[in-house]
């Protein structure tokens, strides 16, 4: 089937609500107005069975089915947060926030998730419940695993989890999955050169730790290109190089140099954990300094199942057909992760259309997507709990 027909008629009154949230845009756990916004829309829907503070300031609501013979449960999750970024796309309903917008498209999916919900708490034409999880915090701040670690799964009895995200340059509406990883576990370090300061007319009575650190940039490049697996991905980028000195005449005491380390497989993750310390330390003791690295693991890669995947495939499959079975995985990080990692699940991605891409200043959301994504998530819901 195609688009239902009812988001065909919903699809200016979710518009607007999604053109709202990119006007009050707020930041990793700080959702209370978007939280508060999300609470009223479901409870206007009929809604009732709503549970806020989850993971700090999450909200999770629950819509039965016709019956619940089934005894399944399927989550569904969309992300609330936005980015420190200034907006500059000129829009009329631009973000109202200084400093504040949503660059990742979480309005979005908010508005997105709240259209499924009113469809499927007017229709409920399933067998079994439906958890609807709105999310803080997906910006760097873990808002799903602190949900997780606040019983998401066991106290809501969620036996399948599914997200969605916008993917910029994919067709409008266009679905692309695969199954595996389909985003990369981001890491972060840093490392502290420290060598001895002097004149830069001297330097024989000095120890360089920019020099040091100059060959510790290229050094740790040789983890992807010598200690990995060339079927496998690592992504190792340094993109904070910073002495304790501006002068131009003076060699610094200390180098700082900061990153990320991007991976798809856990062993390839703690191999590159392993040899960045090594090279960062040795590197530097070869130049007479010392490397002091900071290492530490953010969220890990985003793995879908494999036949949630197929579930989740076949649905967008009914929605617009040539779905993208085995899209290649992508180097950015999704803590929506962590649900996968408690529960089967999937997560897909709805293609957004032409334009800048996420966590760029001049990114919108396309409002023509909202359709097949409402779309998706109640097909999803039909197809896995179907009445009798």
């Amino acid at each position: 089937m195609p688009i239902k027909n009812r988001f065909a008629e919903t699809h200016a009154e979710i518009t607007a609500w999604r053109r709202h949230l990119h006007q009050y845009p707020e930041l990793q756990f700080e959702v209370h107005e978007t939280a508060k916004f999300v609470e009223d829309k479901l409870r206007s829907f009929g809604i009732t069975d709503i549970t806020t503070g989850i993971g700090q300031t999450g909200v999770v609501a629950v819509i039965e089915g016709r019956s619940n013979a089934s005894g399944r449960t399927v989550g569904l999750r969309a992300d609330m947060d936005a980015l420190p970024i200034e907006e500059a796309t000129g829009l009329e309903y631009a973000s109202k926030k200084p400093g504040m917008m949503h660059a990742c498209g979480h309005d979005g999916h908010t508005a997105i998730l709240l259209g499924a919900a009113q469809y499927l708490a007017e229709t409920r034409n399933f067998d079994g419940r439906v958890v609807l999880i709105f999310q803080p915090a997906e910006e760097g701040g873990g808002g799903g695993r602190e949900m997780c670690k606040d019983g998401l799964m066991e106290r809501w009895s969620i036996d399948e989890v599914y997200g969605l995200h916008n993917m910029p340059g994919g067709d409008v509406g266009s679905f692309h999955i695969r199954a595996g990883a389909m985003l990369a576990a981001t890491d972060e370090f840093d490392i502290t050169i420290t060598g001895q300061g002097g004149h830069a007319a001297a330097p024989h009575e000095a120890i360089d730790p920019n020099l040091a650190a100059a060959h510790v940039v290229v050094a740790l490049q040789s983890i992807a290109s010598r200690n990995v697996d060339p079927l496998k991905q690592v992504v190792v980028s340094v993109c904070v190089m910073r002495s304790d000195n501006e002068a131009f005449n003076i060699i610094p005491h200390r180098v700082m140099l900061r990153g990320t380390v991007r991976t798809l497989d856990a062993d390839v993750r703690t191999l590159a954990e392993q040899r960045l310390g090594e090279i960062a330390s040795l590197t530097a003791q070869a130049h007479g300094c010392v490397a002091d690295v900071d290492y530490v693991r953010g969220y890990p890669a985003t793995v879908n199942h494999a036949d949630e995947t197929g579930y989740a495939a076949d649905a967008a499959e009914a929605i617009t057909p040539g779905v993208e079975r085995n899209t290649p995985p992508i180097m950015a990080g999704e803590d929506f992760s962590y649900m996968l990692e408690e529960r089967p699940g999937a997560y897909i991605q709805l293609g957004n259309g032409a334009g800048a891409t996420v966590h760029h200043p001049e990114y919108n959301f396309n409002d023509d997507a909202i359709p097949a994504g409402c779309s998706w998530f109640a097909e999803l819901v039909e197809r896995r709990m179907p009445t009798a």
